[in-house]
């Protein structure tokens, strides 16, 4: 048998003659037990924060978004749409045209994006089935438009309001003086017939319209496009698309995933959580010092006993095996209880919704394998390299 893991487990669950000692061990398992609880329950917590926050770019973001490498436009082939609908993988796709251009309504302006999609665009985003705030979305070959909330509330803007014209300008493409008004820009009134919302940011974003209404207004070409939205079938190969839809373009286009839209989001939340993870992680460290505290007193409260087996013939390495377990066990015990205790209380926050953000919002929490993995992980390293160091003060010139 492992004389020294045998060792470690009667000094671990039998009690000192040193009450001292028995304190500052338990004082070491209670803070190993809530700082586990704890950074398991944070980590949590911010899994349930970074998943909501995503979701708002998430219902208006597609799987993979398809740009031109250079300029604002490129063209788009009957044959390359055959090929696409034909890649392994992609459940729809839609074609979209966008640019800034100015909108008026009853004296209010403002400057926003005006986005041209097809009639795919309903099987390719869940905006026009989730999102709608108020009225409908539009009709293919019409002048109805869709706004965002923040567009609708800037310019006091309702629905069908037929006796107030909502305008819009874009300016026309060419050189030369301008003499006019007409000559200038390309005006048009639009119905609005819907108005979504998702977030702050993106209510105040777009104004969608039907794709042809967008060439005319752009004066792009029929198969002229600023971009393509591609919406995946589950468990798809995402690289694999990828690097066909590459081939369709003969690699003259720029492909972004979701997190490739979102660059600046996805850096700022991942950054915050590693921010988070040390910031508990601190804590854990500090709570250890009780750890090498107590093995350290029990090294010198068991000096005698050690001195004993040294001269029965253990060696000082096995001696050090000794209290290197223990701590590592207690830290593994500990951890343990608190990823248990982490998890009943994250577990009860999903079902029964005990603390709210609003009278509506739970705090959300997400319980993720990855986060017990980490915590354990975390637990587990800082004990042993904790218990290695509490353990090194057993030498032969302490026993002598």
């Amino acid at each position: 048998m492992n004389f020294p893991l045998y060792i470690a487990k009667r000094y671990l669950f039998s009690k000192s003659n040193n009450n001292a000692i028995n304190i500052i061990t338990g004082i070491a398992a209670v803070g190993i037990i809530v700082g586990a609880m704890a950074l398991f329950v944070v980590l949590s917590v911010f899994s349930g924060l970074r998943d909501f926050s995503l979701s708002f770019s998430n219902d208006f973001d597609p799987d993979l978004k398809v740009n031109p490498s250079a300029g604002k436009y490129f063209f788009i082939t009957p044959q390359q749409e055959k090929e696409i609908a034909s890649i392994e993988g992609i459940a729809s796709y839609s074609k979209v045209a966008e640019e800034r251009v100015l909108f008026f309504f009853k004296g209010k302006e403002m400057v926003t994006y005006l986005k041209g999609v097809d009639a795919n665009f309903t099987r390719t985003n869940i905006l026009a089935k989730n999102n709608i705030f108020n009225g409908q979305w539009l009709k293919p070959e019409t002048y109805q438009v869709v706004v965002g909330y923040g567009i609708s509330d800037k310019l006091s803007l309702g629905l069908f309001d037929f006796n107030n014209p909502f305008e819009v300008y874009v300016p026309r493409k060419g050189k030369g003086v301008i003499q006019s008004e007409e000559e200038a820009f390309i005006k048009t009134n639009l119905i609005p017939v819907g108005i979504y919302a998702i977030s702050e940011d993106l209510d105040g974003k777009y104004v969608f319209c039907d794709l042809a209404l967008a060439r005319e207004l752009l004066e792009l070409k029929p198969n002229q496009i600023s971009g393509l939205e591609i919406k995946e079938k589950p468990n798809a190969d995402e690289t694999v698309i990828v690097e066909k839809l590459n081939t369709v373009f003969n690699n003259k286009v720029t492909i972004k995933n979701r997190a490739q839209q979102n660059a600046t989001l996805y850096k700022m939340l991942n950054t915050e959580n590693i921010a988070v993870y040390l910031i508990f992680t601190l804590v854990i460290v500090i709570a250890l010092f009780n750890l090498i505290g107590a093995l350290i007193m029990m090294i010198l409260d068991k000096k005698s006993n050690l001195k004993t087996l040294f001269n029965l013939g253990s060696e000082i390495k096995d001696l050090k095996k000794i209290f290197l377990l223990q701590g590592s066990l207690l830290s593994v015990l500990g951890g343990i209880a608190g990823l248990l205790l982490g998890i009943i209380i994250v577990v009860i926050q999903q079902q029964f919704k005990l603390v709210m953000i609003t009278d509506t919002l739970a705090y959300p929490v997400v319980f993720s394998i990855q986060n017990v993995l980490i915590v354990l992980a975390t637990i587990v390293l800082l004990g042993i390299i904790s218990s290695w160091i509490a353990s090194s003060r057993v030498s032969k010139k302490l026993l002598d």
